[in-house]
């Protein structure tokens, strides 16, 4: 049975929604403060945490930044549930690595989709790691053949960075020293105007690699990179990818036809960002987004709307009017932030 800690101050909302929880079928851990949630979270390794922020002994950010530095408990889903609305607040959750932020009053539905969805995504990630199968090869530089290899080699060889949503993994104008893999998250790269618009190039996900500059001249990266979820990626000098491309012809080869695949996909979007109607733009833009950042289609998608607007490339104001109609029409349903796919065959011939 799934296990939820429970941390809140509140003795009437901890116990309405202790049983809430266990009447959803979850086995379901209390705790009246945040001292004691830290050590319940220690003891009992709960799958999901579920936390009010204002408490007395320690808040609900002090229960996060304790628990994400311990090796035991950094990865388990954090939700914070608090009546503070302020965006600032809100922010300052996500900013620390919070999974979810729901406000009070909530309701059960929303509480349980919360939950649901984190637990979902734990799974989905740990059942497409243990399917992969560890490629053998000898890590010397002089026998990568394949993108696997390389891949491989990133994973030995490379330096590992994590990145908070929203947290900059490079800016426009610095020096390219290094390329990236990433091993889970996704990253988008983007473009700024005068006005401080933003323009989103590319999404790049799991298993991606992204940070490619020219490899003979010393350029600059053209556009910004940052983290749109929780991300973890290896760093590779870009001279050292290099050598090892001079060193691997099989390997040049097979990064030349990766890069070309992602030009050409970046074409189609500069083409239906210049030639599509605000609702194909829009619905090719949550189809975009729901096959980087889920695994299926069916799934919520959780993004900010000025991002979704900015790879659809028109405005945050206009997009939010499309989505209201393609909700109206039955092919999404919008559940607060979440967007969520309900007839993906006819959003695919939205014209």
């Amino acid at each position: 049975m799934t296990k939820i800690l429970l941390i809140e101050d509140d003795a009437v909302v901890r116990e309405n929604t202790a049983e809430l929880l266990e009447l959803a079928n979850y086995s379901v851990i209390t705790a009246a403060n945040g001292k004691i949630g830290v050590i319940e979270a220690k003891k009992n390794k709960p799958d999901i945490i579920v936390c009010d922020i204002m408490m007395p002994e320690l808040d609900g950010y002090g229960v996060l930044q304790i628990l994400s530095k311990e090796l035991s408990t950094k990865h388990i889903p954090f939700i914070f549930l608090s009546a503070k609305t302020e965006r600032k607040d809100i922010r300052k959750g996500m900013d620390m690595g919070a999974d979810d932020y729901l406000t009070k009053p909530f309701d059960e539905v929303e509480l349980i989709s919360a939950i649901e969805s984190r637990l979902a995504k734990v799974a989905i990630i740990q059942e497409n790691l243990n399917k992969k199968k560890e490629v053998k090869i000898d890590p010397s530089e002089n026998q990568l053949k394949t993108l696997d290899h390389l891949k491989k080699y990133f994973k030995e060889k490379a330096e590992k960075y994590s990145y908070k949503v929203g947290e900059t993994v490079y800016h426009e104008g610095d020096n390219s020293n290094y390329v990236f893999l990433i091993l889970n998250g996704v990253v988008k790269t983007y473009k700024g105007d005068e006005q401080g618009k933003e323009l989103i190039t590319e999404l790049h996900k799991e298993d991606g690699f992204f940070g490619f500059t020219s490899f003979t001249h010393n350029i600059a990266y053209q556009e910004s990179a940052a983290a749109m979820q929780d991300t973890v990626v290896f760093r590779l000098l870009k001279n050292e990818l290099t050598n090892i491309l001079l060193k691997n012809h099989s390997l040049t080869l097979n990064l030349i036809d990766y890069l070309t695949d992602n030009v050409t996909e970046i074409k189609d979007q500069l083409l239906q960002m210049a030639y599509s109607s605000v609702r194909k733009k829009t619905a090719n833009t949550i189809l975009q987004f729901t096959k980087k950042i889920r695994h299926k289609p069916e799934d919520s998608i959780r993004i900010s709307r000025s991002d979704l607007a900015s790879v659809a490339g028109i405005a945050t104001e206009t997009f939010i009017r499309t989505l209201s109609g393609l909700k109206k029409d039955g092919l999404i349903d919008i559940e607060g932030r979440n967007i969520k796919i309900i007839d993906i065959e006819n959003l695919k011939r939205v014209h």
